[in-house]
């Protein structure tokens, strides 16, 4: 059998290089940002989950016990936050972020002597304050270098929650308040509440109007991977208070992981699983995950912009944290961006979110399968052109060098 001569080949290998250059990019819906990577594997380096509660059924109280493992390299949520190049513009120095949660060990690893707690806040039995900390002012320590986005900033520990850390509506409502007249910069709230509260209601409209920040994780960290579904669709306080900036969790590809509570309205989303810090006894490691920690980089963020920009208010700073996040169905925290970017006249005009316009949280799955789609035709239109310009262009040319099908060809 005669085999396929070279030169009859070469005008099709030429003609599918002219069709692949000039292939339009399916680009998805929603993109990942340039600087995403993947999700550094915790759990095979064994490090223990950090809880945001302890079993409130038990009878005596445990508290988490010290971590004996330390991460062997910087996880996916430092690196996505690009917090090596954010560091060259500001630490947050000179700013103060209180925290409300389970409260901070003042003595932690990686937080130095700048944490104030008042009251019971300065004995962090569950650990998970002490781990939000970290995350948005910690100065990094061990090999792997966990810092916070604002390691310059000053914490003040607050509790909104009992022993096990079971949050209560007047104590978030008193530690705010507590914020307020400590006149902090930034007021970061890892817990939700279901219903709204009439006190804390008017003193996060207080601590507005006195010029802080208030983020606040838009839900509670979910008790089990089935409670989404029983759970409904509902807003969570104080996130849902109008001028707070309601922050959920995210996975590496900017989808709501599996087991997140649903709710209705949202801001931004900021990585929130996976993510590494430490803990309030010892030196080692654990592994968090929730809205709670996205809102805690969100409020490290906001503790660079208040250092960096002083004079803008409170609706200036929330709004370009949103105007400078990464395009998605909800945007995604872009910490670099929110320190570098300069915004033009019509942005300085603050946008606050309101109860009247909530912003659903909606998973990117079903844009990327459609984008996936839409390459799939992309690919079979530009098969079928290189199939008409075989028949037009290089078979005629083939048979005239007496070319034949294997199949028809004779020795």
């Amino acid at each position: 059998m005669r085999r396929r001569r070279p030169d009859a080949v070469r005008p099709l290998r030429g003609l599918a290089l002219s069709a692949l250059l000039l292939l339009p990019t399916a680009a998805p819906a929603v993109a990942e940002p340039v600087h995403a990577v993947p999700a550094a594997d915790g759990e095979r380096q064994g490090l223990p989950p950090m809880p945001s509660a302890l079993d409130p059924g038990a009878r005596a109280v445990e508290c988490t016990a010290a971590s004996r493992e330390k991460a062997e390299k910087q996880d996916w949520s430092r690196q996505r936050l690009d917090l090596a190049r954010v560091r060259r513009h500001g630490d947050g120095a000179g700013t103060t972020v209180a925290l409300v949660d389970t409260g901070v060990r003042a003595g932690a690893a990686g937080l130095g002597d700048r944490v104030t707690a008042r009251g019971a806040a300065g004995d962090d039995c569950v650990g998970h304050g002490t781990f939000l900390a970290g995350l948005i002012a910690g100065e990094g320590w061990g090999t792997s270098r966990l810092p916070g986005v604002a390691p310059g900033a000053k914490l003040l520990a607050l509790r909104g929650t009992d022993e096990r850390g079971t949050p209560d509506a007047a104590l978030v409502a008193r530690a705010v308040r507590d914020a307020t007249a400590a006149e902090a910069d930034v007021i970061a709230i890892g817990v939700a509440l279901p219903k709204r509260d009439k006190e804390l209601t008017s003193a996060v409209a207080d601590a507005l109007d006195a010029g802080a920040v208030v983020v606040a994780a838009a839900t509670p960290d979910p008790p089990t991977a089935n409670a989404t579904r029983e759970t409904p669709t509902r807003t969570y306080y104080p996130a849902g208070e109008p001028g707070v900036l309601s922050v959920a969790d995210m996975l590496p590809s900017g989808a709501r992981p599996g087991d997140a509570l649903p709710t209705d309205g949202v801001d931004l989303v900021a990585p929130g699983a996976g993510v590494v810090s430490g803990g309030p006894r010892g030196s080692g490691h654990y592994l968090g995950a929730g809205a709670s920690v996205a809102a805690a980089y969100t409020a490290g963020t906001a503790a660079l912009l208040r250092a960096a920009r002083p004079d803008e208010t409170p609706a200036q700073i929330v709004h370009r944290l949103t105007a400078t996040a990464y395009p998605a169905d909800v945007p995604q925290l872009d910490a670099y961006a929110a320190v570098t970017t300069v915004l033009g006249d019509a942005d300085a005009v603050a946008r606050t979110r309101t109860q009247a316009e909530p912003v659903t949280v909606r998973d990117t799955a079903a844009a990327d399968r459609a984008a996936d789609r839409a390459t799939v035709f992309v690919l079979l239109g530009t098969a079928g052109v290189l199939a008409v310009l075989w028949a037009v262009v290089a078979l005629p040319r083939a048979r005239a060098r007496g070319w034949r099908p294997a199949d028809t060809a004779r020795d």
